[in-house]
């Protein structure tokens, strides 16, 4: 009896030990990286949209806005820049959409693939976060003869770091 009485804290704190949940330990600035892209045909089989999908991870766990927060530099939390392969090169290109004024005046307004991930602060004491994140991006650019396209993004957290720069594969579109 004697034996087992000695025995019983060491098995009770290797129990113990073994049973403690393991906590991912990552830098407190994002980091990304890119997982998919998936094209999206319409019914007559061209390629009107996509979906971006990466990974991330953040050690503080402080990724994502606010409904409330809606001015620079949180306005937005992904940024994406939109390039197209011309002439054997690619070139970012800045795409425009034109907004009505009234009647007779056209405004164009520099359209933008960025976007707003919302708080995915986790409860609890650790706060380190790992996950996937999906975008849905129109890819066809009506105005362009082009039919090869490539993404670049970031990510910034609510302490303003920003992650790593990834750049997605060429995307060959059908776009007719």
């Amino acid at each position: 009896m004697k034996k087992y009485h000695i025995l019983l804290p060491f098995v009770l704190l290797t129990l113990f030990l073994f049973s403690c949940k393991r906590y991912e330990d990552y830098p407190p600035e994002p980091a990304i990286k890119f997982t998919d892209f998936l094209l999206l045909r319409d019914q007559q089989g061209i390629d009107q949209r996509g979906v971006l999908k990466f990974s991330f991870t953040d050690g503080d766990g402080n990724i994502g806005l606010y409904d409330y927060d809606t001015l620079p530099p949180y306005d937005y939390n992904l940024f994406i820049r939109y390039f197209e392969k011309q002439n054997g090169s690619f070139r970012e290109v800045f795409l425009i959409t034109p907004r009505y004024v009234n009647d007779t005046t056209i405004v164009y307004d520099t359209a933008t693939f960025n976007g707003r991930i919302p708080i995915l602060t986790p409860a609890g004491k650790n706060k380190a976060i790992s996950g996937e994140i999906e975008d849905t991006l129109f890819v066809n650019n009506p105005l362009s003869p082009y039919d090869t396209i490539m993404f670049e993004f970031y990510i910034k957290d609510r302490d303003l770091n920003q992650s790593n720069v990834v750049q997605t594969p060429p995307i060959v579109l059908k776009k007719h």
